[in-house]
Formats: structure tokens, sequence, C-alpha cells
């Protein structure tokens, strides 16, 4: 297994002061960062191996385990030797195992045996799991059920790790489909952290469909409710009702109409997610009792009963 020199990676000597470090690090970061070098695996490969290198010259820890190590590999020529002489058993790599810095991985495998526990020493396997940081970022969104209808744009502010390490506010304007479901996760590519190969990740946005008052979805259907009076259930009659967009739509009640009877206006409802087709807008009918009757209401629902057959109480 090939040593590694950081300090030379680096381009720093062994008695660099921390800030020297990173300053270095954050120099050659910038010159070879995949951004600034799209399509050159020559660039990708050195940018890993700089973070690497900080990953170790920055941690004070690791940086005297790593210069103990160092010396013991010049006096026994041995990876075996040095291995066990700078003491980095399973103690030590359990230690720095999972260690990441901002979403990176990929190490080599003079690092993983050294720090992480990923590679042993010749004629010793081992297996071990190793918990990285996706470069991958999650946020929740609510989303009210009425912009569902129309689709929106909506402005967020996330906190995302940068090259350096530091976390910073990033401004993203997303596109929220029209006909989005409630748990429906909506990608924004390249947003999110940084993956090992220096490129990154992406956001994903998990999205909350809030109620709206008055409506409920049902797939892509809505239903409202429209309160109805007893007359016009049981003789039919013409009525208004707002629809999620703030539209008004007539709809026919027909005849003897029951409470809690269901009316379809086709084609009213929510978008397929970006599709052209709609669902339905379904009317429940509430029938309201009619109260504070007068003498001559009260003695013409009681003949009303009679003519039925019922058994009204007769009104004093």
């Amino acid at each position: 297994m090939e040593f590694r020199d950081y300090y030379k990676i680096l381009g720093v000597n062994r008695n660099a002061s921390d800030d020297e470090v990173k300053k270095a690090y954050r120099r050659l970061a910038r010159k070879y960062h995949p951004d600034v070098n799209p399509g050159d695996e020559k660039a990708v490969a050195r940018f890993k191996e700089i973070n690497e290198a900080y990953q170790v010259i920055g941690d004070a820890e690791k940086r005297a385990k790593y210069d103990q190590f160092g010396s013991n590999w010049e006096k026994y020529g041995s990876f075996d030797e040095a291995f066990k002489r700078a003491g980095a058993g399973s103690a030590g790599r359990s230690a720095a195992g999972g260690f990441d810095f901002a979403g990176f991985g990929g190490f080599s495998d003079f690092f993983e045996a050294l720090f992480g526990g990923g590679a042993a020493p010749p004629g010793q396997q081992t297996r071990t799991v190793r918990s990285r940081r996706s470069a991958d970022i999650e946020h929740d969104i609510d989303i009210p059920l009425g912009e569902v209808m129309s689709g929106t744009t909506r402005a967020l502010s996330l906190r995302i790790p940068e090259i350096d390490g530091r976390v910073r506010n990033r401004r993203l304007e997303v596109k929220i489909p029209k006909g989005v479901r409630d748990g429906s996760r909506i990608r924004v590519a390249g947003e999110g952290g940084y993956k090992s190969d220096g490129r990154r990740g992406d956001v994903f946005l998990k999205v909350r469909v809030l109620p709206e008052n008055g409506f409920e979805r049902r797939g892509n259907d809505v239903v409202t409710n429209l309160p109805v009076h007893l007359s016009e259930s049981l003789l039919g009659s013409d009525a208004s009702v707002r629809n999620l967009d703030g539209s008004v739509l007539t709809v026919k009640i027909p005849a003897e109409t029951s409470n809690g009877s269901l009316l379809r206006l086709r084609g009213q409802g929510l978008p397929a997610l970006n599709g052209s087709e709609r669902g339905d807008l379904l009317v429940r009918v509430r029938v309201k009792l009619p109260k504070n009757l007068n003498s001559q209401q009260r003695e013409l629902i009681y003949q009303f009963g009679m003519s039925r057959q019922e058994r009204p109480v007769r009104p004093t």
C-alpha cells in the first residue's frame, strides 16, 4: 500500500500552522474544483486527493496520528510494522470512523486503514460499514391545496454545506408543478452538498399539501359542501358554488335530492400531475331544515305531512 505524503499534497511543511494549512487547502480546492474544470478527470482526482489530505492535516488528532505513522513508515519501511507502531488498531480507527467533511467520501485505502477501518494490513480482512453523510438534502415544503390547482413558484432559503465545509444560506426558486400530491418529492438538481467527486448532490423537497377550508381532496377530485334549502332539495333548483381557484360555478340540483348526495361537475377538479386531464368537483348537498317558522308555515307543513299519511304534531 502506497504511503501518502499529505503535507506534500497540500504544499505545506510539517510545521505549518492550522491557518496556513487551511489557506493552502482553500486555494487548491478552488483551483481544482470540478465546477471550474468541467470534464477534467485529472482535476477531479486531484481535488479528491486535496480533500483527503485536508481531512487529516486539518484535524489536530488525525494530524498527530499521521505524523507518528509517517515517522514509523520511514523507520521500518513496512506498512504492517508502521501501522502497528502508530497504534492504528481497531480502537484508533473507530475513534475516527464515519468522519466526513461536507459530504465528501471515496478516500484512499491508506486513509481508510489509518482512520476509517475500510482497509486492513496484508493478511487480515475486516468488514466495516461506515456512515457517510449524503450530499442530497431533503426539506419539507407546505403547499395549500388551492395552489395545487395551477401550480406555483416558491422562493426558499436553505442551509447547505459548501466546499470549504461551512454551511451557508442558499436561495432557491423552485417551481411547484400543478397537481402535486401530498408526500411527493420534488428534485432540484445540483443544489445539494458535495459528493466525493466534487459535484453537488440534489435537493429533494417533500411536499405537504395543506387542507383548504371547505374543500377535501380525493385523488384529483375535490369535494365541497353546498348548503341547500329544504324546498330546493325537494323541488329542484340551480345553485352557485365556489371552486378552489375562486371561480364560481353553477350546479343543477335535481328534484328530491337527499341530504349528503354528491353532485358531479366534470373536469373542475385538480389536474393530474404534469398532465392536462383534470378530476371532478364533487358538490355534497347539505340540506338545511327551516327554523323560526310562523303559524302559517307550520300549518302548511302539517297539512303536507298529513297528506302523506305521516304523523306530525298539529301546531298550536
